[in-house]
């Protein structure tokens, strides 16, 4: 089991880099966190939300990917609320200052099904747990469901990861193991230090302090790595950069403040060709080819952000210019021209109608009912061809008019997406498939597009989905964990 001095310290790509490790050794490595709170969530193919971190664990250790290895998912929707989903499916909302008296019991009990389900599934293999932020939370620690009650109960050998990016690494370390009572304490088997910049050699007098002053093995020192993955929360998402200069063609995108499914975007920030920018309510959008709205957690709460920080005046001078925009599910809603919430699914004020950037002739209707569902299925533009994703959206948005030559279906399923050509010659897309650009042949065909209008040579249709690129790249995480880490320090019977 992977603890943290901190949120956001590596745990979630330290399991998958060990879950990687230990298949190619033969063994049969399961992935599991007991609760995990994020909006990047993904669908199992039963239909089943978990965390998408998770996901990239079940796939190092080559499996399909099965919401019992994150029976506890909370997606935050603003005002310290958050939905509820056990075992896959929505189960209710919760405040913060209520989550433990209303759900703590039921978690647990989804815990232990998705642990009893998974050694069903996957006899004779070997748990990869992470935790859940710092195991340490004194005033949570009575209450914790996915730290040390959690590895007390499967005897786990545990694996502390400070980060020494944040500074302050040997504070982290010795800090969490004085908060440890004794039988906790020897759970901690051994110390990752992660995110070290320049010569690992310049730190050896520190792992040998370290040593000696917890009798606790220090592991290895993991170096930074350049390449992406996906932060776990969109916290993280402050600490992207541009991705370098003088690229082909210029994205921007959307970060707002309830944005979900971010992943969708990982694929383009490995386009060699392209240079991705995040921008945030208050910034200037700029000179660029193409603005992506992705998905959102509370569309109308991000529209009424949109609209208040002069976003959406700044995307619709953009479509004026002729430039792209592409949204995906919430971002889809939000470029529509009506949203309407009879239910009061979205919002707390105005529970019927609110006006979107009217930039694609759709409306949007929320409904309790949750579409998940992965799909493979044909899209039609810029030439048919088959793709694969996955739906994960309560809204269902359709024309206000008939489908005419300005506005048509992006896929074979109308319902599932949108394209029209506006007057200054660039297209506006909407669809609620996420992982669109997973698919590499249509991601250069869009990519293409682009690239004539701005008298660039066409790119080669040869790239491959991001889902073999993924794995490449869970191939060199796996080889930087065996060349810097020594797991025969510890036992791991």
């Amino acid at each position: 089991m992977f603890f943290g001095t901190s949120s956001g310290v590596g745990k979630s790509l330290m399991a998958a880099a060990l879950c990687r490790v230990l298949l190619r050794k033969g063994e049969k490595p399961f992935p599991f966190k007991g609760q995990n709170m994020s909006n990047n969530a993904w669908v199992d193919k039963y239909g089943g939300e978990m965390a998408y971190s998770q996901v990239i664990q079940a796939w190092a250790s080559g499996l399909e990917p099965n919401s019992a290895m994150n029976p506890i998912l909370l997606k935050p929707k603003g005002n310290e609320i958050s939905e509820v989903i056990h075992l896959g499916r929505s189960v209710g909302t919760s405040k913060a200052d209520k989550y433990y008296e209303d759900w703590f019991d039921s978690g647990w009990a989804s815990i232990q099904e998705g642990l009893k389900q998974l050694r069903e599934l996957f006899i004779n293999g070997r748990f990869i747990l992470e935790g859940a932020g710092s195991p340490v939370e004194v005033n949570l620690q009575h209450r914790d469901l996915t730290n040390l009650r959690l590895a007390t109960l499967l005897k786990a050998n545990c694996i502390l990861v400070a980060d020494i990016e944040r500074g302050g690494v040997f504070a982290q370390i010795i800090g969490t193991l004085a908060l440890l009572k004794p039988n906790e304490r020897s759970l901690i088997k051994g110390i990752i230090i992660n995110r070290f910049r320049g010569s690992i050699s310049l730190f050896n007098s520190g792992r040998e302090w370290i040593e000696d002053n917890t009798g606790i093995p220090v592991l290895g020192v993991m170096p930074w790595l350049n390449e992406i993955f996906p932060p776990e929360d969109s916290l993280d998402l402050l600490e992207r950069k541009k991705t370098s200069p003088n690229k082909d063609i210029e994205i921007a995108v959307i970060k707002l403040p309830c944005i979900s499914n971010f992943s969708d975007i990982e694929p383009l920030e490995n386009e060699t060709t392209v240079n991705l920018t995040w921008i945030e309510p208050g910034d200037e959008i700029g000179n660029v080819d193409v603005i992506v709205l992705p998905g959102s957690k509370q569309t109308l709460r991000d529209l009424e952000v949109l609209i208040s920080s002069n976003l959406d005046n700044q995307i619709k001078e953009h479509v004026k210019n002729g430039g792209d925009v592409i949204g995906i599910c919430g971002g889809m809603q939000i470029l529509g021209k009506e949203l309407i919430d009879p239910e009061c699914i979205e919002s707390t004020n105005n529970c019927y109608k609110s006006m979107g950037l009217n930039l694609l002739p759709i409306k949007t209707v929320f409904t309790e009912k949750k579409l998940l569902n992965q799909r493979e299925i044909l899209i039609k533009w810029p030439e048919e061809l088959e793709t694969k994703g996955f739906e994960l959206h309560q809204g269902r948005s359709e024309p206000l008019d008939s489908l005419t030559s300005d506005l048509m279906p992006l896929f074979e399923d109308p319902s599932l997406g949108y394209l029209k050509r506006n007057d200054g010659l660039g297209y506006i897309i909407g669809s609620y498939l996420h992982g669109i650009f997973e698919n590499g042949k249509w991601r250069r065909l869009w990519i293409n597009t682009i690239r004539e209008k701005k008298g660039l040579n066409r790119l080669p249709l040869v790239s491959t989905d991001y889902q073999e690129k993924r794995l490449n790249i869970i191939d060199s995480l796996a080889e930087e964990f065996e060349k810097n880490i020594n797991l025969d320090l510890i036992s791991l019977d």
